[in-house]
C-alpha cells in the first residue's frame, strides 16, 4: 500500500528511531542462526545453491546495517529480523550491489492497522498490512508483523505483504510510485508492460483471474501484487500468465 497521511503517532515514533540511530553500530559478521531460520521459513532461499545463500545472507546483512527495524509495541525477535530483511533481498536478489535508496527505517506493528496508525483490538477498521510513506515521511516503511509472518507461513496464496511493499520502492526509484518500473524495465519494454497490464487488470476486474483482486485497484499495486505472484508462485504464473512472467523476468531476473 502507498500511502502519504502520517500521523502524530509515527512522528514521535521515528523521533526515537532517530536518536537510536546515532548510535547503531554495524556487525560484521553473517549470524550463524540465520541459515537455519532461513530454511525453515523462507522457500525463496531454500530453493538456492550453497553459493547463493551465502552471498543472500551477505546481502541481509548489508541491510540490517543500513536499514533501522524498530518494533513497536512488542520486544524484536531474531524471526522478525530475517523475515524482514529476506524480503528486502528477495526483489534484488539478482542485481549485484543494489540497495534501497529510499528506505532507512522500518517500523514493525505487532497486528493490522488503520489509516491512522491504529493497531489495537479497540480501533475499527484496522485492514492495512504496510505501506510507504511519503512528504516528510519519505523513506520510511511501516508492516504489520502478522502480515509478515503470514507471507511466509501460506506458500500457496501468492501473497507477501512484505515483499509488496519493497517492491513499490523498487517502483518508486524513478520518482513516482506509479506501477511503471523505469528502473528495472528497459525502455522499448515499457509499453507492451502497459498494455500487459491493462489486459490484466480488466480481467482481474471482471473477475476472470486468479491475480489478487487488489492488483486490479491501480497500476502500482497491479505491479506489487503481480510480483508477489512472481516470486511466491513462479512456475505456476509461468503457465498461467506467460506473457506476464517473462515481463518480471525482465525486470526481476528468472525465478523458475
Amino acid at each position: 500500500m502507498v500511502i502519504g497521511t502520517i500521523t502524530l503517532v509515527l512522528l514521535i515514533s521515528l523521533l526515537f528511531i532517530y536518536t537510536k540511530n546515532n548510535a547503531k553500530t554495524h556487525n560484521t559478521n553473517i549470524p550463524k542462526h540465520w541459515h537455519d531460520i532461513l530454511l525453515k521459513h523462507v522457500l525463496f532461499y531454500k530453493k538456492l545453491n550453497s553459493e547463493q545463500r551465502h552471498l543472500f545472507r551477505e546481502r541481509m546483512l548489508h541491510f540490517t546495517n543500513n536499514v533501522t527495524i524498530e518494533a513497536v509495541s512488542f520486544k524484536l525477535k531474531d524471526l522478525d529480523t530475517v523475515l524482514v530483511s529476506a524480503s528486502a533481498i528477495i526483489p534484488i536478489f539478482n542485481f549485484k550491489n543494489w540497495h534501497y535508496p529510499n528506505l532507512n527505517t522500518i517500523l514493525l506493528y505487532p497486528d493490522y492497522f488503520n489509516e491512522d496508525l491504529q493497531f489495537a483490538n479497540t480501533y475499527k477498521n484496522r485492514n492495512i498490512a504496510g505501506l510507504v510513506g511519503t512528504g516528510r515521511f519519505e523513506n520510511q516503511m511501516i508492516l504489520s508483523k502478522k502480515a509478515l509472518y503470514h507471507g511466509f507461513s501460506n506458500k500457496t496464496d501468492k501473497h507477501n505483504t512484505a515483499i509488496h511493499e519493497f517492491v513499490h520502492l523498487l517502483d518508486k526509484l524513478d520518482g513516482d510510485v506509479d506501477g511503471i518500473p523505469k528502473a528495472l524495465l528497459q525502455k522499448h519494454n515499457v509499453l507492451p508492460w502497459l498494455d500487459i497490464m491493462h489486459e490484466k487488470m480488466e480481467a482481474i476486474n471482471k473477475d476472470a483471474s486468479d491475480i489478487r483482486n487488489y492488483g486490479g485497484t491501480s497500476k502500482e499495486e497491479f505491479f506489487a501484487v503481480a510480483s508477489e505472484y512472481f516470486f511466491e508462485r513462479p512456475k505456476l504464473l509461468k503457465r498461467k500468465h506467460p506473457d506476464l512472467y517473462q515481463m518480471l523476468e525482465q525486470c526481476f531476473g528468472d525465478e523458475n
